[in-house]
């Protein structure tokens, strides 16, 4: 409680000098008031989910305040990192999955169908709805698209565990998503984006293969052959993943700092829309098609949560990381925080459970 407290007098401290016109100084406060904020939530069961995304905030101020020293060091561009950060992330990504994860196509058909159907529609189209009518740069416009044309990620699978949906069905839904980014990706940039920017499919395609396919294939392999021999790996590898990610979007928050001051407001405002319409149109329109509670939850997750560092890594490779890589570093915190919220929301409101059908010859 103690560190919440400090926390927010440095809130109240930064805001008085704000409004004195002394906004420069107020960097190292903001930024120990996210850090601050993050370990005091630490200490409280229903918060402490909340720690990663603020100690992510913390990142983001730092940038904003401070983008040159984060943004390279002696001529070397700190944008060269996000490509083997991704790298490693996915190859963490593979750790976590086994081809039992592809089975529940088998399993689960109707599930995976509609939720790999809504994943591939629903965002890209309202993608481009939105970067259509945003009035944006181009290049920012596209970022929108972008993020709405990645597959799900290793954080809808967490909160789909958290919502006590059905999590074997996220864990399929995000293996298949991510196995098919190589085409699905491209081509719907190309379709959507490439009335903004000039998109190279070919180009796209490898850089999904060998940020995602590679290490998540080596993952895959790492799984089958040496889980558990590496404890320490194991363990370390979400930690390391979590690191990564906050590191990206710090490094392209840094480096898009002067198009955040001018259009920071709105574009969050537009990708919150982004992500809520998300849930709700992969909620309803699971419903509509008759699916069970639990997995009408995972398909609205699935939809609603992408995956923002493969996004950012292919904004980077691109070239773009200070314009189209600007949506993915917003989404990828908002999206976190939306998440959370709608998992513990659902968490205190247990799914009824389907009744057991009954077996000719059992007792009434």
């Amino acid at each position: 409680m103690g560190l919440l407290i400090a926390a927010l007098l440095l809130f109240v401290i930064a805001l008085l000098l704000m409004a004195s016109g002394q906004i420069e100084s107020t960097g190292p406060l903001m930024i120990a008031f996210f850090v601050l904020l993050g370990v005091g939530f630490r200490g409280f069961d229903r918060l402490k989910g909340y720690t990663y995304t603020t100690m992510i905030f913390a990142g983001v101020a730092a940038a904003m305040y401070y983008p040159q020293p984060l943004t390279e060091y002696e001529g070397y561009s700190f944008s060269k990192l996000i490509t083997p950060l991704i790298q490693i992330i996915m190859f963490g990504m593979g750790t976590s999955m086994s081809i039992k994860d592809f089975v529940g196509v088998a399993k689960m058909p109707k599930g995976v169908f509609v939720g790999l159907a809504s994943q591939l529609t629903i965002m890209p189209l309202l993608g481009f709805t939105i970067a259509s009518l945003s009035g944006f740069p181009p290049e920012i416009a596209a970022g929108i698209i972008l993020i709405g044309c990645t597959p799900s990620g290793l954080a809808s699978n967490v909160m789909s565990y958290l919502a006590k949906a059905n999590l074997a069905l996220s864990i399929t839904i995000t293996a298949v998503a991510t196995i098919l980014a190589p085409f699905t990706t491209p081509f719907l940039m190309k379709m959507l984006a490439g009335t903004f920017i000039a998109i190279d499919v070919w180009d796209m395609m490898w850089s999904i293969v060998k940020m995602v396919i590679f290490p998540i294939g080596g993952g895959l392999l790492f799984n089958r052959f040496l889980s558990g021999k590496a404890k320490w790996l194991d363990d370390a590898m979400p930690l390391v993943s979590m690191i990564g990610i906050g590191i990206i979007i710090t490094i392209i928050t840094a480096a898009g700092r002067d198009s955040l001051l001018e259009i920071g407001g709105i574009l969050i405002v537009l990708v919150m829309i982004h992500n809520l319409m998300g849930y709700n149109l992969g909620y309803w329109i699971s419903r509509l098609l008759r699916l069970d509670e639990k997995d009408c939850r995972t398909i609205a997750l699935e939809v609603g949560m992408q995956n923002g560092g493969l996004a950012s890594g292919l904004a980077n490779e691109m070239g773009k990381a200070a314009t189209v890589g600007l949506a993915p570093a917003v989404f990828g915190p908002l999206m976190n925080i939306t998440g959370s919220v709608l998992a513990s929301y659902w968490h205190r409101k247990p799914p009824l459970e389907k009744p057991a059908k009954k077996v000719p010859g059992d007792n009434p």
